[in-house]
């Protein structure tokens, strides 16, 4: 699946595909990998380019720390995001009934 990308923010914390690459420091159709296989979710296209929420930068250097230095692959690597997002939830939750205290 190709799209016409253009390198732009739109204002409003979203990014292009080709942004998004070149801040994560990788190649775009790693991207569109990581989107067929769920870890990475685009916004809605605004016609025929593809945006994505700025947060997938720092998931995507994430997912490249990930593979490339502990050389993890893309199921291993969903099953710690997974964990991790768990995790912060878990925290959120157990700060929240702290407060309450």
């Amino acid at each position: 699946m190709r799209y016409d990308l253009v390198v732009c923010t739109n204002g409003s914390g979203e990014v292009t595909l080709d942004h998004l690459a070149d801040r994560a420091e990788v190649h775009p159709e790693f991207i569109e990998r990581l989107i067929a296989c769920g870890l990475i979710r685009s916004v809605a296209p605004l016609g025929s380019i593809v945006v994505f929420e700025q947060s997938n930068i720092r998931r995507l250097q994430s997912i490249r720390r990930l593979r490339n230095d502990l050389g993890i692959n893309l199921q291993g690597v969903a099953a710690i995001l997974d964990l991790l997002e768990k995790l912060q939830a878990l925290q959120h939750e157990n700060a929240s009934l702290t407060a309450r205290l």
